[in-house]
């Protein structure tokens, strides 16, 4: 496994596990990083400092790589002009596209998303967009400059899991760019299946902000992202389509 790296533009990680602190707070990201293994956390600009006493600068170790998004963002010139405002406050090439006109299920609008990918990857971002999965819109993606490409599990903040499931595995079949798993995986077991599937990495929030015990659950989702990467790497056994199997030989018994 340590040889099998995370790259994302040309960049390595380690850790396949990507926290989304829109819900932030320095427990969370102290578990996110120490528990989880988190090496990139996303940073809402428009959020950076919003709490008379709080920056989520301070939050985040100086060895994590920032991720910010464009949350907040309607259209493709919001969300170039937020990113642009991201990297001149330091924060780096690295930026999230998050487009969303819709304010009661807050789907990504596609259609803005690649024209935003397009105009930030000519001017050297790692762009890393949120999107609805669909397989055309995620080959416009690629050939806009994308370097990864961020479908939904289910909508933000929900915790329902993997419900687009079987349009996020044309795209992983489909599409030679990271897939990474982004919003909505609520347990340790679906970051998992999303792995065994053959996803490059889960973004998670929500699922560790709202849990009883964060720390703790920032470990299960540790293990459970290593777990399935570890064994979509073996390659999961065969499934029958019907019948069954005998795991021993049905010859040899006694009365035999």
């Amino acid at each position: 496994m340590n040889s099998d790296k995370l790259v994302i533009g040309g960049h390595e990680f380690d850790s396949r596990f990507i926290l989304g602190s829109g819900k932030y707070s320095l427990k969370l990201i102290e578990a996110a990083v120490k528990d989880a293994g988190a090496q990139i956390v996303t940073l809402a600009v428009r959020r950076a400092n919003t709490k008379e006493h709080e920056n989520i600068l301070d939050y985040i170790p100086k060895n994590v790589t920032l991720l910010p998004n464009t949350s907040g963002a309607r259209n493709a010139e919001e969300a170039v002009r937020i990113a642009r405002l991201s990297r001149e406050l330091g924060c780096g090439d690295f930026v999230k596209i998050e487009i969303m006109r819709d304010t009661k299920y807050l789907l990504p609008d596609n259609a803005e998303t690649i024209k935003a990918t397009e105009t930030l990857a000519k001017e050297g971002f790692v762009v890393m967009p949120y999107m609805y999965p669909d397989l055309n819109v995620a080959r416009d993606l690629v050939n806009a400059g994308a370097a990864a490409v961020m479908p939904l599990a289910s909508p933000i903040g929900s915790n329902k899991g993997l419900c687009t499931r079987d349009f996020i595995q044309i795209l992983i079949d489909e599409i030679e760019l990271p897939i990474i798993v982004d919003a909505g995986i609520g347990k340790p077991s679906e970051a998992c299946a999303a792995m065994e599937m053959g996803a490059a990495a889960i973004m998670a929030n929500t699922a560790l902000a709202t849990a009883g015990d964060i720390t703790q659950m920032a470990s299960a989702f540790k293990l459970a992202i290593e777990a399935g990467r570890k064994a979509y790497l073996a390659g999961l056994g065969r499934v029958l389509s019907r019948g069954a199997s005998a795991s021993d030989p049905l010859t040899g018994f006694l009365r035999d």
